[in-house]
């Protein structure tokens, strides 16, 4: 219960609020005002490139490393600085009309992406940096919640707000809730000073030195990209899988948004809590068995078909145990960050699970035409075993926690 207390947490909370936010405002919440002025669907379709910076954020991640503001520190000074490009971006978009102004929009829309993609990899440098060993699984409990907080936030809760105010006054809205992150680094405590890389060539080469002459690197790199395969797989056809039971839009929209994010949310608090008791390699183990064993409740719905219990009950469990292993999961990405390098061997490690997204999803329909949806949902579930035998040589993986290369 300590730890609960701890203003650390408070503060993560915020600042993962302030990381989920901006993402739905360059993707879901932009294409519903392009579509509502008329827009075409190949236009629109073209704007999901504006999300590129997320997936190359670890190319100048090392500058956030090397390079320290004036004010603040190397952590949360970046912060704020990627917290008022954004409030300036996300508000002039608001007074930016798509139609007429396209041109501007696409560049505003890239914008407020690198600066969120910015944000992002000082926000999880700073919490790797601040919180202790103690407080790692608690603490991505808490980040979860606050990025999911936010996502909605920006997501669901626009749209709503859509339908009763202009869209520009949505997007000022958005930029005025950012204020909830701004104020969070404000009051957060500053982590440890560690001295910043000599040169930006340390800096983008040091990292990778750092990591790869551990015992056992590759090995975990490994098993960064496979730990939760099962579950990207399993989930990458959710809703072509509900859509062919019988299922509308209204009930997988309702269900995966609301029980689906309740259980997120709860499973990824519970497993932070829990970590604290069985350490992390324990949590690994388990979560990540818990999460392969929930993907059955998939293949039990696709026995039994158009079942809403058996469907609420299959998403929520599987949203539950995915949540702890997430937490689990961003605690231990954490541990492997040296200090000096936080910035840069997040982004790194944080790109391998992007690889998985991205990977593991391709062959997923292949696979369904194939074997059919109970068959497909078994092996799914199988996949997990892979990673959860790497967990064996857990303990030969090296601390990195150290202050000097």
């Amino acid at each position: 219960m300590k730890v609960w207390l701890n203003r650390k947490m408070w503060i993560v909370l915020g600042l993962g609020f302030s990381s989920g936010l901006p993402l739905a405002l360059t993707a879901g919440t932009l294409q519903a005002w392009m579509s509502n002025v008329g827009i075409n669907l190949s236009t629109i379709g073209l704007f999901s490139l504006v999300q590129l910076p997320y997936a190359f954020k670890f190319l100048w991640s090392p500058l956030l490393d090397r390079f320290q503001p004036p004010f603040l520190g190397r952590r949360k000074g970046w912060i704020l600085i990627t917290q008022m490009i954004l409030i300036l971006a996300i508000g002039v978009m608001g007074f930016t009309e798509p139609k007429a102004h396209m041109g501007l929009m696409a560049q505003l829309a890239v914008i407020v992406a690198f600066a969120s993609a910015s944000q992002d990899i000082v926000i999880d440098a700073y919490r790797t940096d601040v919180l202790t060993e103690a407080e790692r699984g608690p603490g991505s409990g808490i980040f979860i919640t606050g990025y999911r907080v936010g996502y909605l936030c920006s997501g669901s809760l626009a749209l709503i707000i859509a339908d009763h105010l202009p869209w520009n006054a949505v997007y000022l809205a958005m930029a005025g809730v950012l204020a909830v992150g701004v104020l969070s680094n404000l009051l957060a405590p500053a982590p440890t000073q560690v001295p910043a890389p000599r040169s930006l060539r340390d800096a983008i080469v040091l990292p990778f030195v750092d990591f790869f002459k551990r015992k056992g690197a590759f090995v975990v790199v490994l098993f960064v990209i496979i730990y939760k395969i099962d579950v990207v797989m399993a989930t990458a056809l959710t809703t072509p899988f509900m859509l062919s039971l019988g299922f509308t839009k209204t009930d997988i929209g309702a269900v995966t948004k609301g029980v689906g994010l309740i259980a997120t949310i709860l499973g990824s608090l519970l497993g932070g809590a829990w970590m604290v008791k069985l350490g992390m390699k324990k949590s690994l183990i388990y979560f990540g068995l818990a999460q392969g064993v929930s993907n059955l409740t998939f293949m039990v719905l696709a026995h039994v078909g158009h079942s809403y219990p058996v469907m609420v009950a299959s998403i929520g469990l599987e949203n539950f145990c995915s949540g702890m292993g997430t937490a689990a999961f961003f605690a231990f990405l954490m541990s492997l960050c040296n200090p000096v390098f936080t910035a840069t061997q997040y982004a790194l490690l944080s790109s391998l699970m992007a690889l998985t997204r991205v990977t593991a999803g391709a062959p997923t329909g292949f696979l369904v035409e194939k074997l059919g949806w109970e068959t497909f949902f078994l092996v799914c579930t199988l996949t997990a075993i892979p990673g959860l035998l790497l967990l064996r040589q857990f303990d030969r993986w090296q601390s990195p926690r150290v202050e000097k290369i």
